[in-house]
């Protein structure tokens, strides 16, 4: 059970983190900035992956772990314990913000600013990149290394920076599906639950063509 707590203790920590930064930006007027929410949920990242790589592999992402389930790095078994701590870990998250701040509309939840098929491409193609650093800087379905936090981190934290204003750049239904329950804001939700999957697995097959070494399976 370690391996599942430390999904829920890491998605817990994303949730809540990057969300109250966008809850906390919004109350007051722009202290933080989009700039700065952006690093919160990069530094969050890189603190999890720091903390509990070696434990779980510090996915706190579904489309992570499906990911690597689809790469053969990750049994099938796993996957669905996996989602299921990443989901509770995000509600409850989104739940502690509610209480924090009970008279916040979206609670940091991931809403299209444009179309939805505009953000339903831009988080494939977020995703896609996220997934593909993780899966060239990750040994089997572990994300720790001495810099694999930084280079995971780094990347969610641009990509929140680029995509941000535009669909939320989410590129995890974890993140996307707890703050959207428990504010009621599910009209877009599925943009946020499909496309990072679909990004996740684009990659992998993309991995599968350019690297000379084998992407997947258990001796990758």
């Amino acid at each position: 059970m370690n391996k599942y707590l430390a999904e829920y203790i890491g998605t817990f920590i994303l949730v809540f983190a990057g969300t109250s930064a966008i809850v906390v930006n919004d109350i007051s007027s722009g202290v933080i900035s989009h700039l700065g929410v952006s690093a919160v949920f990069g530094l969050a990242v890189i603190s999890v992956i720091y903390t509990f790589g070696d434990i779980s592999g510090a996915h706190i992402n579904p489309a992570v772990t499906l990911g690597f389930w689809f790469a053969k790095r990750f049994p099938g078994r796993e996957v669905l314990p996996y989602i299921i701590s990443q989901s509770a870990g995000a509600v409850t998250a989104s739940v502690v913000v509610m209480l924090l701040f009970p008279g916040h509309e979206t609670l940091g939840a991931t809403i299209p600013s444009g179309s939805n098929m505009q953000s339903f491409v831009l988080e494939i193609i977020l995703t896609f990149i996220l997934m593909l650093t993780i899966i060239h800087v990750s040994t089997g379905a572990k994300e720790k290394g001495l810099m694999a936090g930084v280079a995971i981190g780094g990347v969610v934290a641009f990509e929140a920076m680029l995509g941000g204003p535009v669909s939320g750049a989410s590129m995890n239904p974890a993140r996307s599906l707890g703050p959207a329950l428990i504010s009621g804001q599910i009209e877009s939700l599925w943009i946020y639950l499909i496309a990072p999957v679909t990004g996740a697995f684009i990659a992998i097959l993309s991995c599968r063509c350019t690297r000379e070494q084998p992407c997947c399976g258990p001796n990758a």
